[in-house]
């Protein structure tokens, strides 16, 4: 499943919804959360029948069982899909930021076929930005 997060992705600032505790503090999980959810509120990124593609997708990480899953709010699986792509959006902004100070896709590209980072966050040549929730 592909996401368009060409408006998150140009007007949203990564770090307000995922941070360490080393950047933050140690309410770091809570405070990301909580504005991961008010972004999912405002700003869903999901359509309602992306829903449970989205769980599925969560739901192979193992960190979840598939009860908690479930029960999970449309909020909720929209605030996990903001939290998750700005957790890879630092990442690029980390190891393929240009001298431009924007993201050097071609090197995104190139450390992602080396499996280097995730590479689930790409442009297309209209200017979107995409999100690809497969594994």
């Amino acid at each position: 499943m592909e996401i368009d997060i060409t408006r998150f992705f140009y007007e949203a600032d990564p770090w307000e919804f995922s941070a360490s505790q080393a950047e933050r503090g140690p309410n770091a999980g809570k405070i990301t959360w909580k504005a991961s959810m008010a972004e999912a509120a405002e700003h869903p990124l999901l359509k309602d029948d992306q829903l449970d593609t989205a769980r599925d997708y969560f739901r192979e990480f193992g960190a979840w069982d598939d009860e908690e899953i479930d029960a999970w709010s449309a909020t909720e699986v929209n605030a996990m899909v903001t939290q998750y792509i700005a957790g890879n959006w630092r990442e690029l902004e980390a190891l393929c930021m240009g001298d431009d100070g924007e993201i050097d896709w071609l090197k995104a590209e190139q450390l992602s076929s080396e499996g280097s980072i995730h590479g689930d966050i790409y442009p297309d040549a209209e200017g979107r930005v995409w999100f690809s929730m497969s594994h």
